[in-house]
């Protein structure tokens, strides 16, 4: 039947990352695999204790093909890398990566790219203006898509610094300013599905919106206190199907 692999051509997928058992990424590329009839492409989680032992599944794990990596590994994998695209080394984090015939690794990033288009869609004349909590791998792909979208940003983060916002700075006046405030922090995650950003909720308005990287659950308490005060919404999940759809490319390509 058209588009079943042979078996000889066995293919492994998977993600690095630690605690991801909640993971969006194993199931949608299986379920993928299934309607494709791609019967000989397999994905797997790799949960880790430490970026070391990436080195024990690249040596255990045949046929393995790509990964993508999540918290808190993005920043830690680049030393493990052969080479980088551009954007990965632009960046600085690495969420995608090929395997080579001769074991090469490369590392790309994808998030910036299904941020960029999860955000679009929701982007109006008077969002200018972007707040980032969080300063991770995840925070630098979406400034590099902010920059891209021609957005300024800060960082926030929970001490701050001389040039990172801290959470206590966030006031009216700042909330003016920053129309847009994105969590790519992992807090509100499941199972810790009450916690939420320690900042003013009572500050956003219909002229903000919030966008969650979390998307495990659906609508995290972050999104729920900015929508009750006239916020537009979202969660992680479309930027995960885009970025994913990306990698995908990248591994076929």
């Amino acid at each position: 039947m058209k588009g079943i692999l042979k078996s000889k051509s066995k293919k492994i997928y998977g993600l690095v990352g630690r605690g991801i058992s909640y993971s969006f990424s194993a199931k949608y590329f299986n379920d993928k695999f299934t309607k494709k009839e791609m019967d000989n492409c397999y994905y797997q989680n790799f949960d880790l204790e430490y970026i070391s032992e990436l080195r024990n599944v690249l040596d255990e794990t045949k046929k393995l093909k790509g990964l993508n990596v999540t918290i808190p590994y993005k920043e830690d994998v680049i030393s493990m890398m052969d080479s980088l695209s551009k954007t990965a080394r632009i960046i600085g984090a690495v969420n995608t990566i090929t395997i080579s015939k001769k074991g090469k690794l490369k590392g790309y990033n994808t998030d910036y790219f299904g941020f960029k288009k999860a955000l679009k869609p929701l982007l109006e004349p008077h969002h200018e203006k972007a707040l980032i909590l969080g300063t991770g791998g995840a925070a630098k792909a979406i400034a590099y898509a902010l920059r891209k979208l021609k957005i300024e940003y800060d960082f926030v983060s929970r001490t701050g610094t001389d040039v990172i916002f801290s959470y206590d700075d966030l006031d009216k006046e700042i909330f003016d300013e920053y129309q847009i405030i994105i969590n790519t922090t992992p807090v509100g995650t499941y199972p810790n599905v009450n916690e939420y950003p320690a900042l003013d909720y009572s500050l956003f308005t219909e002229k903000h919106i919030a966008f969650d990287l979390v998307y495990n659950p659906e609508e995290t308490a972050f999104l729920k206190k900015a929508a009750a005060h006239g916020a537009t919404i979202s969660n992680g999940y479309k930027m995960l199907v885009y970025q994913a759809e990306k990698a995908w490319k990248i591994w076929n390509k």
